[in-house]
């Protein structure tokens, strides 16, 4: 089936500044590889690597996490026949569209963006005279370049968490302000996708899994370093023998977010007739490192092959830079820059 004749287009961005951990495999990468296989739809992912910049200036951490989530997306199955795989630096027309866009966004929507508003609540809390310190324009702007992105390929949709609503929200409102003032339908109005049945894993401390924490586990660490992780997760003080709440505790929800629901059943039935902390422990370590063995070998192997991995971001490029372009091309033109003849 061509990409034209795909009637449902859905797009999602990565942000390259850390590791991808267990909660970004259950919340985001799972439920994406899945789509990407499905034939009636058109797929987009790709690296946000100029996103990354605003909030990391160290070139090798960006460097190191683009590489490491391209390969983790390879290793754990994406299919990039079907979807399109590529870094948002390679299409040029992106931020371009960038620029289009800010020049018929209204300041007072970027002023209303949950991240700037939060920054300057810290200045004020912190007592500065200057509400805007340390806020870049990248910052400020960054849901127009997050817009430029969703309408580049006209996505109808756009999984999301609750907190980039808003996001989706302010690009609908630059799509719709856009086709106002050229009157035409240049752009599709995209919708947010919210997954309420999405697990949020907890993390090393109980708190929601997440590098702002520093409380991950990596997906593909070693054997030794991933028992290490597994065995530091935070439990209470109840001894083996006493029944426990499976509903409240860290590992029983890493464990039932990969396995069956018979396994998670007859896990269920052991927290009730009391295991161990250890052995829990261990059952976790030994589920986890059998069904992550697999796709650590590819990763590995992807790692040593950054040529390979090249070669599919490029390919990636080109074929979303077949739908840019052309748009690209047409918005020119709408907007007074086309060639003259």
């Amino acid at each position: 089936m061509s990409t034209a004749a795909k009637t449902t287009r859905v797009l999602t961005g990565i942000t390259t500044t850390g590791t991808p951990h267990l909660g970004n495999y259950v919340g985001a990468i799972k439920p994406a590889i899945a789509e990407s296989q499905n034939p009636d739809v058109q797929s987009f992912y790709f690296l946000a690597d100029l996103h990354a910049l605003i909030k990391c200036q160290d070139p090798g951490r960006v460097e190191q996490s683009r590489l490491e989530i391209a390969a983790t997306w390879l290793a754990l199955g994406l299919d990039t026949d079907n979807a399109i795989f590529y870094r948002q630096s390679d299409i040029p027309e992106i931020p371009e569209l960038t620029w289009m866009l800010s020049c018929v966004c209204a300041k007072g929507l970027m002023n209303r963006a949950h991240a700037y508003k939060a920054a300057v609540a810290e200045n004020e809390a912190a007592g500065s005279p200057d509400l805007d310190r340390g806020i870049t324009m990248g910052l400020f702007g960054y849901p127009v370049l997050m817009a430029a992105d969703i309408l580049m390929f006209n996505a109808n949709k756009v999984p999301v968490g609750r907190d980039q609503i808003q996001h989706i929200e302010m690009a609908r409102d630059m799509a719709g302000r856009f086709n106002h003032l050229y009157k035409s339908q240049y752009f599709t109005l995209p919708e947010a996708v919210v997954d309420e049945k999405v697990e949020v894993l907890g993390g090393l401390d109980g708190r929601k899994m997440s590098k702002s924490y520093n409380n991950t586990i990596p997906l593909f660490v070693s054997e030794k370093k991933l028992l290490k992780l597994v065995r530091k997760i935070k439990t209470n003080s109840l001894e083996p023998g006493e029944p426990k709440d499976p509903d409240t505790c860290t590992l029983f929800q890493i464990y039932s977010a990969f396995a069956s629901a018979e396994e998670s059943a007859a896990m269920r039935r052991r927290y009730a007739e009391g295991i161990g902390w250890g052995e829990a422990k261990n059952e976790l370590f030994e589920y986890l490192n059998a069904h992550l063995r697999e796709p650590r070998e590819r990763y590995q192997a992807l790692m040593e092959d950054p040529g390979h991995i090249e070669a599919v971001l490029r390919k990636g490029a080109e074929r979303a830079r077949e739908e840019a372009a052309p748009l690209m091309d047409r918005l020119r033109h709408a907007v007074g820059l086309g060639r003259f003849i």
